[in-house]
C-alpha cells in the first residue's frame, strides 16, 4: 500500500469537495475554488469530512497514481483553506524589483529592465529594505502555479557559484566555489 496514498485527508472547516462526472474533483474553500481531473481508475470518496483515495488493483500504474492524486488533492485542500506563499531574494549590486498590479519589473544587471506578467491567480509583493536584498513574495491558492512562476522568475538570473549573485529562494543555501588563485 502506498504510504502517502493510504493517508486520509481531513477537510478543514469551510472546505467542500465535490467528485463529479469522469472523476473531476472540485475543491471549494474560503480562498477560492480549484478543480483537477483524476484518473478514472482511482476512486475518490468523501465521508464525514474525511476524503480517501483508493486504487482498484496492485498494478504498478495504479500504485504510482494512488500517491500522486492523493498529494494533488491534499495540495488543493491546503491551497483553498490557507493558501501558499513563496519568497524569492534578489542578491546582487543594483538588483531591484517593483510591482504594478499583475506586472513585475526586475532590474537584474542587464542593459534593460525585465517585465514579467503574472497570472491573475497570483499576487506579488516586492519589498526593498535598506541594507538588505530585495524580496519578492508570491501568494496564491495553486501550489503548482506558484512554483512554476517562481521557477520562471528564478531562471531570469540563476545564482552563480563564485559570488552568489542571482535570484534565489529565501533561506536557500548556495554552494560557493573558490575563484582563481594567483601564481607566484
Amino acid at each position: 500500500m502506498s504510504r502517502i496514498g493510504k493517508l486520509p485527508i481531513t477537510l478543514p472547516q469551510g472546505v467542500e469537495v465535490l467528485v463529479g462526472q469522469d472523476n473531476l474533483v472540485t475543491v471549494k474553500g474560503p480562498k477560492g475554488t480549484l478543480t483537477s481531473q483524476v484518473d478514472t481508475d482511482i476512486i475518490v470518496a468523501v465521508e464525514d469530512g474525511v476524503l480517501t483515495v483508493t486504487r482498484p488493483t496492485e498494478q504498478k500504474r495504479h500504485k504510482a497514481l494512488h500517491g500522486l492524486y492523493r498529494s494533488l488533492i491534499n495540495n488543493m485542500v491546503v491551497g483553498v483553506s490557507t493558501g501558499y506563499k513563496l519568497s524569492l531574494e534578489l542578491v546582487g549590486v543594483g538588483f531591484k524589483a517593483t510591482t504594478q498590479g499583475q506586472n513585475l519589473e526586475l532590474a537584474l544587471g542587464y542593459s534593460h529592465n525585465i517585465f514579467v506578467s503574472l497570472p491573475p491567480e497570483i499576487s506579488a509583493v516586492a519589498v526593498t529594505e535598506k541594507g538588505k536584498a530585495p524580496v519578492i513574495t508570491l501568494e496564491g491558492i495553486d501550489k503548482q502555479l506558484i512554483g512554476q512562476v517562481a521557477a520562471k522568475i528564478r531562471s531570469l538570473r540563476k545564482v552563480e557559484p563564485y559570488k552568489g549573485k542571482g535570484i534565489r529562494f529565501v533561506g536557500e543555501v548556495v554552494r560557493r566555489k573558490a575563484g582563481k588563485t594567483a601564481s607566484k
